[in-house]
């Protein structure tokens, strides 16, 4: 799955006006999504309850992966509008952040639900692994995971000659990685497989606690708040599946639009992975009671 800016590298087709516009759009939000991400990193950071709750650690390490992802998508997205080469040995390695980040994303979201069923159903029993002072283990083994797919995905296609130096310089998009049938086959089917994975524990985790509900009147506050916590879940996984949506807008835009090939490449980016993954973590982070005071806390300090 595609999952960072690739417009056409054609100079001709770029003129000053659109870029500078396209640029003026996605700065401010990305700004904006930033500094939100650092209050609350920074609340974080100066409440030690929070570091000894597993659920906020998964949170914050869901924070600096979606930064991660944003950071280096944006960068990308910052090279090509300026119709900017850089070297392999650069470009690689930023694109082998923007794809890893961008399969963590449905990981971590699994793993925030199957911390709350986990903390539901064996709230004096707890394994070792989801303690706090243990998740970090599980924290490794997705980022492990994430990886180790990006690497079989890179290690399969046939190496192109034309990158045969790591010096040379390119238009740093996916498709100099991503060039043979067999990747954006394996991309594509990877990609559906932990998507898909992902629902599946979603709703099993979703439908467990609703059936606890009704079983358990007299505690049916935490279990409601659980049962919404896993359904936000499920919603940030469907904004992170918008992607999947962009052949789909690029066939209708063709078909009922005359659009020039970057003003749709950009459309695609802007609304189905830099919007989601800004909203997907901000919505989880001033949702939560006790974060949403701290944080309203900060940006009223700030505004002072």
């Amino acid at each position: 799955m595609q999952n960072v800016t690739d417009f056409p590298s054609n100079s001709s087709s770029h003129s000053r006006l659109p870029v500078i516009i396209k640029v003026c759009m996605v700065i401010p939000v990305f700004s904006i999504f930033l500094y939100c991400i650092a209050v609350m990193l920074r609340v974080f950071a100066c409440h030690r309850r929070y570091l000894d709750s597993s659920r906020y650690i998964l949170f914050a390490h869901m924070l600096i992966n979606d930064t991660l992802q944003l950071l280096s998508s944006v960068l990308l997205f910052l090279l090509v509008m300026g119709l900017v080469k850089s070297a392999i040995v650069f470009c690689v390695p930023l694109l082998f952040i923007s794809t890893v980040t961008y399969q963590n994303t449905p990981l971590i979201l699994a793993t925030m639900s199957l911390e709350r069923y986990v903390a539901i159903f064996y709230p004096l029993q707890c394994p070792a692994a989801w303690r706090s002072d243990r998740i970090w283990i599980i924290i490794m083994s997705l980022w492990l995971l994430s990886c180790m797919v990006v690497v079989i995905n890179y290690s399969i296609g046939e190496p192109n000659p034309a990158l045969a130096s790591p010096l040379t310089s390119v238009f740093c998009r996916t498709k100099i990685i991503h060039a043979s049938p067999i990747q954006i086959l394996f991309n594509a089917a990877q990609s559906i497989f932990f998507f898909a994975a992902v629902a599946v524990i979603i709703l099993f985790t979703y439908m467990r606690i609703l059936i606890e509900t009704r079983k358990l009147r007299q505690d049916s506050v935490s279990l409601s708040k659980a049962m919404h916590t896993v359904l936000l879940h499920g919603c940030q996984l469907l904004l992170s599946m918008l992607a999947f949506s962009i052949p789909i807008t690029e066939t209708l835009i063709v078909m009922h639009a005359k659009w020039p090939p970057e003003d749709i490449a950009f459309f695609n980016y802007f609304c189905f992975i830099l919007i989601p993954r800004l909203l997907s973590p901000l919505i989880y982070g001033f949702r939560d009671q006790s974060l949403r005071g701290y944080i309203g806390k900060a940006f009223l300090c700030c505004l002072k």
